[in-house]
């Protein structure tokens, strides 16, 4: 039982570690208190129902899946990404890129700044944002400004928190 409770804190704290920006993140200072009032609401019970325990974890506990075990971190196929919770819209496949954090990230959103609530998060010792999926306040991960694209934006997504929708092919 011992080794359980080291693995999850040896992932508690890698996760958090390697999943930060040492730098002053804009997105902190910057971010609006805007009263996030989520369209999709349910209780703890029936978020459970719905999600799986991994799920239910990450989005509506705010944890972290371990660096590179997510699906999604190396998958680069066309389509979008939405949330696990409530299959909104959140992010489209030519925003993402491999940042090798061990997560999946996005240099930007869907719809131009009203899909991902950015909330700052001082939790365990760090300033960081904390990015809210708008539609049902989910627990996506954290947004930080080292992002190598022309945004200077990285979305530093769980995968547990979305999922993929293939684009349709047209015939």
């Amino acid at each position: 039982m011992n080794k359980f409770y080291i693995t999850i804190f040896a992932t508690f704290i890698f996760g958090f570690s390697s999943c930060q920006n040492t730098s002053q993140n804009p997105a902190n200072t910057n971010t609006t208190s805007k009263t996030m009032k989520p369209t999709v609401v349910k209780s703890d019970e029936e978020w459970k129902k719905q999600l799986t325990p991994e799920q239910y974890h990450v989005l509506r506990e705010k944890g972290t899946e371990p660096a590179h075990t997510g699906k999604y971190d190396k998958y680069f196929e066309k389509g979008s990404y939405n949330c696990a919770a409530c299959g909104y819209e959140l992010f489209k496949s030519d925003n993402k890129f491999d940042a090798h954090c061990g997560w999946p990230s996005f240099d930007g959103e869907i719809g131009g700044g009203d899909r991902v609530i950015k909330k700052v998060d001082n939790a365990f010792g760090m300033s960081r944002t904390e990015i809210l999926c708008s539609n049902c306040g989910g627990h996506l991960g954290h947004i930080f400004d080292d992002g190598p694209t022309k945004t200077g934006m990285r979305y530093c997504v769980n995968s547990l928190s979305i999922e993929f929708k293939p684009a349709e092919s047209t015939k």
